[in-house]
């Protein structure tokens, strides 16, 4: 598994696509969780989230099971805990939900690169 992620339009997704062009990326946002378990990548990871929260899901174990089903895919998140918090909510859920998840799954990737300014450095290469 491996995990690309950084800040809010710092080049991630580019950067996921020029690493590895052979990868047939999804969109977050448009998954169902078949479709996370066997997906080569997805961009906006943390869209799956947001969906998941907003149906009401409970992520607790979603690292988990996503390292099980599919200990291959490439993950792009956007970092969204950073900044301000959030008065809403939900929003503050969200932002500890996606932070919560992605630390689960950096622990598990073999390859971890925060991309900033469109410059990809790894984190973690184990």
């Amino acid at each position: 598994m491996e995990m690309i992620i950084g800040g809010a339009f710092q080049g991630k997704s580019a950067y996921a696509r020029e690493t590895h062009p052979e990868v047939d990326w999804k969109n977050g946002a448009d998954l169902e969780k078949e479709d996370l378990m066997t997906a080569d990548g997805v961009l906006d990871f943390q869209e799956y989230i947001k969906k998941e929260l907003k149906a009401d899901q409970d992520v607790t174990d979603l690292a988990e099971e996503l390292s099980e089903k599919n200990p291959d895919i490439i993950l792009v998140s956007q970092e969204v805990g950073y900044g301000v918090v959030p008065m809403d909510a939900f929003d503050r859920k969200y932002r500890e939900a996606v932070g919560r998840v992605c630390t689960s799954l950096a622990a598990k990737c073999s390859k971890v690169t925060r991309v900033v300014c469109g410059i990809g450095t790894v984190i973690k290469n184990a």
